[in-house]
């Protein structure tokens, strides 16, 4: 055991506010792993959010866990001293539960290597009774947790608030009874929102798509996203205090879910219906902000469609706070929030047009023209705020050489807007490459090949080098495309992602894949049948598919799909 390693994560712990410890053997204990940095895990609200709701049980203990940076990885290699909680400097084999919260697919990697430290058995098959359970929950084990399935036990399926205590209260119960593994596994997965994959049989059709998914005798065939109705019930503001995150905000949480409907977001589809907190109860979570002179970052897919918003503004500056937010749609700011994101000093106006033509917001359903960016624009410049930055992705489905055209032709329009305006800041173009995702209308399209993706960002990049101030900075194709493969792929990519890793990660899938004889391509570039049997569709998110064939053929129609109402039933998520 390393006494530097321990001397480390104690000083980290005294640099928190908020953190809570019971002595080990007091409670069944759940190890919260974050398959990233501390400073990346600390930033992630669903963690603060996850972490009090274990804690406030009579009979868990939940402690961190966080992937050491290079460094330190080597030094518990050297050392022989498994992975450590934060909390208690425990190692992860002493835990019943090792739950691990994924929001990225890249993060698959660092799953493996947490495990590994943890000296965890990595393959599920192979742990026995004195095993910990390891299982997964957020956005990547909602949509797909396929890729992954030999490694946990078990993936929430959800939102944790309304799956997280059943889960607990059905594990506790199992051990109080002495239950075995398998038995657990059996009741774990007959609750709402539980996926065990063990209890799925996978069959493969000659052309390498899934045949049948078959469930075990008393395991439901698909399992139903479970989704939290009232956001009121539980806080959702950051509990442990810390200067070493990335934005060192009291992050508050005003909506969750989004009815925008476009075609492209996963988490438009996956995160239905969009529910706000109330005014008042956002105001209870902004007293700990202002104890503690904090700065609030107002967590939500689109801040500014928050009903409240601009008295929200005038109570947090009125406060005497400052404010940040995640995001918010320029066809619903108001001057309220715009003004007070300047005087909480913001320096750059980030807005999401996706595509440059008008064409291409279409067919993504954006529900965004180029007005609403300059008057966003208009706004911010009159606030003071110089510098912009646009999300853009390239490779969208139906996407012509005039819309890779058009990106910059309305880069540049924006910036004679800016100049013209005596904003004489940065425009900032972020392009991405799109990566089609499950559960959304574009899960039946290909992936553009790589080749276009470059030369849609050489043409993108050549046609404004000679303006002054436009900074062009793009995601890595290459590394897009492995993400590509793992948000759609299926269980037969465990041991391509396990050998991968072995080998260096994401940089040696490639190679991983053509020795398991798997095609990227079938991933990646093929057009899927209507009809296609999803290595996800084991999973009911609470629409059928037709649903969102629908809005695929609604999107090369260019026809739009409205926002979510009250009293609507198209989608079926509500009712």
């Amino acid at each position: 055991m390393s006494w530097s390693l321990r001397q480390l994560l104690k000083d980290q712990l005294n640099r928190e506010d908020g953190y809570v410890i019971y002595p080990p053997g007091s409670r069944y204990r759940f190890g919260l792993c974050y398959p990233n940095s501390y400073f990346a895990g600390m930033s992630n609200l669903g963690l603060h959010i996850i972490y009090r709701l274990l804690n406030l049980r009579a009979d868990t203990a939940c402690e961190r866990f966080f992937l050491p940076e290079k460094k330190l990885q080597a030094e518990y290699e050297k050392t022989r001293t498994p992975l450590l909680s934060l909390e208690n400097q425990s190692g992860m084999l002493d835990f019943d539960i090792v739950g691990f919260a994924l929001s990225f697919e890249m993060d698959y990697f660092n799953v493996l290597k947490m495990l590994e430290l943890g000296k965890v058995k990595t393959l599920a098959k192979d742990r026995g009774e004195m095993d910990p359970l390891v299982i997964a929950g957020g956005p990547c084990a909602t949509f797909n947790p396929e890729p992954l399935a030999d490694f946990f036990d078990a993936f929430i399926i959800g939102e944790g608030e309304a799956i997280l205590p059943a889960f607990m209260d059905t594990y506790t119960s199992c051990r109080q009874r002495g239950t075995g593994r398998e038995e657990l596994l059996d009741e774990l997965s007959r609750l709402p929102g539980v996926y065990v994959p063990s209890r799925y049989e996978v069959s493969y059709s000659t052309d390498g798509t899934a045949a049948s998914i078959k469930s075990c005798e008393g395991t439901p065939d698909q399992v139903y996203r479970q989704w939290l109705k009232n956001l009121d019930d539980f806080p959702g503001e950051t509990v442990i205090t810390t200067d070493d995150t990335e934005f060192r905000l009291h992050l508050v949480e005003v909506a969750r879910g989004c009815g925008r409907h476009c075609r492209f977001c996963m988490a438009g589809y996956c995160f239905r219906n969009p529910r706000n907190r109330s005014l008042r109860t956002i105001q209870d979570m902004l007293v700990k902000a202002k104890a503690k002179g904090r700065r609030v970052g107002l967590m939500g897919a689109a801040v500014s469609d928050y009903p409240e918003i601009d008295q929200l503004c005038r109570d947090i500056l009125g406060d005497g706070l400052s404010m940040s937010v995640a995001s918010f749609r320029v066809d619903s700011v108001t001057l309220e929030l715009m003004n007070s994101l300047a005087k909480s000093g913001l320096k750059t106006l980030t807005m999401a047009p996706e595509a440059g033509s008008s064409r291409m917001r279409a067919v993504i359903n954006k529900g965004i023209e180029e007005e609403h960016l300059f008057n966003a624009m208009d706004m911010a410049i009159k606030a003071g705020i110089k510098n912009i930055r646009l999300y853009i992705m390239i490779g969208l489905p139906g996407e012509t050489q005039e819309d890779i055209e058009a990106i910059a032709d309305m880069a540049g329009r924006l910036k004679d807007f800016m100049e013209e305006n005596g904003a004489n800041g940065r425009l900032t173009l972020s392009i991405n490459p799109f990566v089609p995702k499950p559960f959304t209308p574009f899960q039946w399209v290909p992936m553009a090949p790589l080749k276009y993706i470059q030369a849609s960002l050489k043409s993108i990049t050549h046609a404004l080098k000679k303006r002054r101030n436009i900074e062009v900075i793009a995601e890595s194709p290459k590394e897009a495309y492995i993400q590509g493969v793992l948000a759609r792929g299926d269980r037969r990519l465990s041991p391509v992602i396990y050998e991968a890793y072995k080998n260096g990660g994401a940089k040696a899938m490639k190679s991983a894949m053509k020795q398991a004889g798997l095609d990227m391509d079938f991933y990646l570039h093929r057009n899927r049948l209507e009809t296609e049997l999803f290595p996800w569709d084991v999973l009911n998110m609470g629409f059928d598919k037709a649903y969102i064939y629908n809005e695929l053929k609604k999107s090369q129609q260019l026809v739009a799909s409205v926002r979510c109402f009250d009293g609507c039933r198209r989608c079926g998520v509500c009712e």
